[in-house]
């Protein structure tokens, strides 16, 4: 869910980093944030209706879709894709990806096609990428770009998410057949705010433009804020309910019924660089969550 920054300001984000680490504590504990929505259970609903149909937890290759939550942004360094610790494809113990977990020789059956900066129109491009690559099992977690923008009224509209995910699926869906596609809910990003404002640091990184539709004026308990706040969330569940919907249309498509959404990430699953993105821990959790959503005895729609 990386924001593209401008090389002034990535400058300025790395010598305020630099600066600030030295001179603040990141030890304050996390609250807890906005409790868990009806778009988990209307999520579980839907797959528990939806026909059996054969899922194979053991597939021989996998691609992953989605943007810098995917590709690790900010997991070891600063401004940085950090691939190796990714939830879904890393080769790193400490994650135990969803790849690392499902195959005999991940480093060469897995891909990882997400890129930092992407919104939902960037995934049909991506699916095509993906058919290059014949892979078994797709998993696709894209969203929070697009509801991280300026402001509220330049979020992405839900009909376009739904255009553009849709066409993705069908790409996927008519030219991979056989594949089986996992889609992962978008992040809870009032619950990250909730988090990360607790940090002084994280706070000054925010000033510069990370997420601002969402995290702009941090402290602030306005109720202009709130609604603000309110607005973002409501429009990433609306986008949640679009992923729900799209992927109960196709046979071999799973969503998992709000598992991402509704996680409470704590302060040391985010990045120390930007305390928006996941940390080692945070990649690490979502590759537990995923999985277990996914390929796990209590699997979404199994």
């Amino acid at each position: 869910m990386r924001l593209s920054l401008s090389r002034g300001v990535s400058g300025a984000l790395i010598a305020l980093v630099t600066v600030l680490t030295t001179a603040l504590a990141a030890g304050c504990s996390a609250k807890d944030g906005p409790g868990s929505t009806e778009a988990g259970a209307a999520g579980r609903a839907d797959a528990a209706k939806r026909p059996a149909a054969v899922w194979d937890t053991t597939p021989a290759s996998l691609a992953a879709l989605g943007d810098s939550i995917t590709r690790a942004f900010d997991a070891c360094g600063i401004l940085t894709d950090c691939p190796d610790l990714s939830w879904a494809t890393g080769s790193r113990r400490s994650v135990e990806s969803v790849a690392t977990r499902l195959l005999d020789k991940p480093a060469s059956k897995s891909w990882n096609l997400a890129a930092s900066g992407a919104k939902m129109h960037d995934l049909p491009a991506q699916a095509k990428k993906a058919v290059e690559r014949r892979p078994q099992q797709v998993t696709i977690l894209m969203g929070a770009n697009d509801a991280c923008a300026k402001s509220t009224d330049r979020m992405t509209p839900v009909a376009e998410y739904r255009r553009d995910f849709s066409a993705a699926l069908k790409t996927l869906d008519r030219e991979l057949p056989k594949a089986q596609v996992f889609v992962a809910s978008v992040p809870d990003l009032m619950r990250l705010w909730d988090v990360g404002r607790q940090n002084a640091l994280g706070r000054q990184i925010w000033k510069l433009g990370l997420c601002p539709s969402m995290l702009s004026d941090a402290q602030s308990m306005s109720t202009a804020a709130r609604e603000r706040r309110l607005t973002v969330r409501e429009r990433v569940m609306a986008y949640n309910d679009v992923l729900r919907q799209e992927c109960a249309r196709l046979q071999r498509c799973r969503y998992d019924g709000g598992t991402v959404f509704d996680y409470r990430f704590t302060q040391k699953e985010l990045s120390p660089w930007d305390w928006f993105h996941p940390s080692t821990e945070g990649q690490a959790k979502l590759a537990g969550l995923v999985y277990a959503a996914a390929f796990g005895p209590g699997a979404v729609g199994r």
